[in-house]
């Protein structure tokens, strides 16, 4: 049986190096597929692992870059290959990769936890072409590509590829689920996934639904290296009493557009006028160069990518930090962070999971733990003061509470 494996340890713990020291401590014989979010930390292991040879699924022809890149990833793992490559690649696993997986004796390491439920984006008119075409079909809440016209050329192939590794189901009518196929995670001697916050993670839910098990573990430091180990609750604990004081949230009259449960969600900024989003803009403005008199390079905001135009201002532009950054160190110079915005889980995947399965995702431990995450790609990382703008009330009571255990 497949020993999965969660790393539910605070970001800044060491988890990928002792993923990289589980590496570079084991055999010969032992072969790892390390799956991060990010093109530069896919340099990072392989500069970092030194008792192997990671190799990088690379373009070798001109064309669809994902394509070639997945046939360079197959290739590989041919060839038993340590594999580095991104979440969006691996998330194209089909029944050739896990045949070549289960072929391999790879351990899986997965950096954060992946988008392993999508809403695809398809127009309506698109799917009433394909329906219309008999492109597609619907079977048992699956949908079916006509395996008549697979080798079709159309501009739906990545529908096609979907639907002919049985990963897409058909919810309330005219939606599309993607699914990551489950069964990947049981063809691996072992899987390791370094993150925080498991229980709020999407992925939680998706095993729950697929019955897949786990266990959690911790990082800890000794003899001079990071490994893993059994899980305890006195890491965190211990955490929050070093970092209480080094995280100054600000309390004042900027926090006055964000007192309702639902202001700064995603719906809010979509129905608010110009007039308003500018007030919003107007206080991160205010916040960086009055009341923390921030420097352009120590400042770090965040809002919704589509919005982004509509809040950047003179002085703190360049430091946006996508609301859904994970597992990079490149910000932890910044100390003076606006977090314009009140998380919750998709409207759509929380309807999937709750009328499908009967499961009510937790939309405050989501919301906290996405914060968290983007919280840590500051100098708060290194353990160094910064201040906090989250104009949210339900934000910023959820990371008070935290803080106060």
């Amino acid at each position: 049986m497949t020993k999965i494996k969660v790393v539910d340890s605070i970001m800044g713990s060491g988890k990928t190096s002792a993923a990289i020291n589980l590496m570079n401590n084991a055999s010969k014989d032992e072969n790892f597929i390390f799956i991060t979010p990010y093109l530069n930390e896919v340099e990072r292991i392989k500069k970092s692992v030194n008792n192997r040879q990671m190799y990088e699924p690379k373009v070798k022809k001109k064309g669809d870059k994902t394509q070639y890149k997945f046939e360079s990833l197959h290739e590989l793992l041919s060839q038993n290959k340590n594999i580095v490559a991104t979440h969006n690649l691996f998330k194209n696993a089909n029944d050739e990769t896990k045949e070549l997986i289960l072929s391999g004796n790879y351990t899986l390491i997965l950096d954060e936890v992946m988008k392993v439920v999508e809403q695809l984006q398809v127009k309506k008119h698109d799917l009433t072409t394909l329906f219309d075409s008999e492109l597609i079909y619907v079977e048992d809440g699956f949908v079916k590509w006509n395996e008549e016209k697979k080798d079709y050329e159309t501009r739906y192939d990545d529908i096609r590829d979907m639907a002919l590794n049985n990963n897409l189901i058909y919810f309330k009518d005219n939606i599309l689920i993607w699914n990551f196929p489950s069964d990947v995670f049981a063809i691996f001697n072992e899987v390791y996934i370094l993150t925080y916050m498991f229980d709020a993670q999407i992925q939680r839910y998706y095993y729950d639904v697929n019955n897949i098990k786990y266990q959690k573990c911790i990082t800890e430091f000794k003899n001079g290296q990071h490994s893993f180990t059994d899980y305890n609750n006195d890491h965190e604990k211990k955490l929050k009493e070093r970092i209480g004081d080094k995280i100054n949230i600000y309390e004042g009259n900027l926090n006055a557009i964000g007192q309702l449960d639902f202001s700064l969600s995603s719906s809010w900024y979509k129905n608010k006028s110009s007039y308003t989003l500018k007030k919003v803009k107007n206080n991160v403005f205010n916040y960086f160069n009055n009341i923390v008199k921030s420097t352009s390079n120590e400042a770090m905001w965040t809002t919704y990518a589509e919005h982004k135009s509509k809040i950047k201002g003179n002085g703190y532009t360049k430091g946006f930090v996508s609301c859904n950054a994970r597992a990079t160190n490149e910000f932890i110079h910044k100390k003076h962070l606006a977090y314009t915005i009140n998380r919750y889980v998709n409207t759509v995947l929380y309807n999937y999971f709750k009328e499908k399965y009967n499961v009510s995702i937790d939309q405050d431990a989501f919301a906290l733990s996405e914060l968290l995450q983007w919280i840590w790609r500051s100098a708060i990382r290194n353990g160094e003061e910064i201040t906090l703008f989250i104009p949210s009330l339900r934000m910023r009571k959820l990371l008070i509470d935290w803080l106060n255990g």
